[in-house]
């Protein structure tokens, strides 16, 4: 079922000054650079920025969520939660053709899935 680890997100508080602060970093600009989220390709693995979403920044919950890639989104979440995962967010289409998905594991832990049609290993 999982491919791989393919994009981790790091939830941040002010999204202009990390997209910034990561683009000099990583010496490339963004591929994907929206409002609701900056992505970077870094060595054929994507680094996802996200604005945060709880009012605590500091919290460990939003600041960071990796994810596994699958061939198919819909498939792996079922799987995942007969196997005692339950939904934290349901498979969402955002965007191009990429799906994404999350649960809590049995020992609370967020397990992120990801399927991305244009992923392609290095």
């Amino acid at each position: 079922m999982f491919q791989g680890l393919r994009t981790t997100i790091y939830h941040v508080p002010d999204l202009p000054a990390a997209k910034e602060w990561y683009a000099s970093l990583l010496g490339v600009p963004p591929y994907f650079d929206e409002p609701f989220y900056v992505g970077f390709n870094v060595g054929g693995f994507e680094l996802g920025l996200a604005p945060c979403e709880t009012s605590d920044p500091e919290g460990e919950s939003e600041r960071t969520l990796t994810y596994w890639g699958v061939p198919d989104a819909d498939t792996a979440l079922d799987r995942l939660l007969t196997s005692g995962a339950t939904v934290r967010e349901p498979v969402t289409d955002v965007g191009d053709g990429i799906k994404v998905a999350s649960v809590i594991s049995p020992s609370g832990n967020i397990v992120g899935i990801i399927e991305n049609p244009h992923f392609v290993l290095p």
